[in-house]
């Protein structure tokens, strides 16, 4: 059964945003992650950008941004973290909490790691 090309790539569309949705959970997921693991993960979605170019012509990519600002984030320091917070309210609390624990969990206090966790939920509580 041929698929007409529109149908083909609103559906490309969803299968490509699920696919980056997926990507920044996975992200969220990580427990410790290195200067390499970073790196790795910008690699990673990269390569993954080249075989999506080559499967399908859909431009730009849904959600390519969504992916490449969250792995920039770990790339943050403390002061800039806070603002990126109240900046991206489209992360989840968990991705934003996983953020705030891997990636300056080693290098801020915990007074200064608290203060961040409750700028996260105070965004958090209106959608309760």
């Amino acid at each position: 059964v041929r698929i007409p090309l529109p149908v083909s790539n609103i559906l490309w569309e969803h299968c490509i945003r699920l696919a980056n949705r997926t990507l920044v959970e996975g992200y969220a997921n990580v427990k410790k992650c290195s200067n390499e693991g970073r790196a790795l993960m910008q690699l990673d979605f990269q390569q993954f950008l080249m075989k999506l170019e080559k499967l399908t012509d859909i431009r730009p990519i849904p959600d390519k941004e969504f992916v490449e600002t969250y792995i920039k984030a770990y790339y943050l320091t403390e002061n800039d973290m806070e603002c990126w917070i109240k900046e991206h309210r489209e992360y989840s609390t968990k991705q934003l909490t996983n953020l705030v624990n891997v990636c300056l969990g080693s290098h801020i206090n915990k007074k200064a790691r608290q203060k961040l966790l409750a700028t996260i939920d105070d965004i958090d509580r209106p959608k309760r």
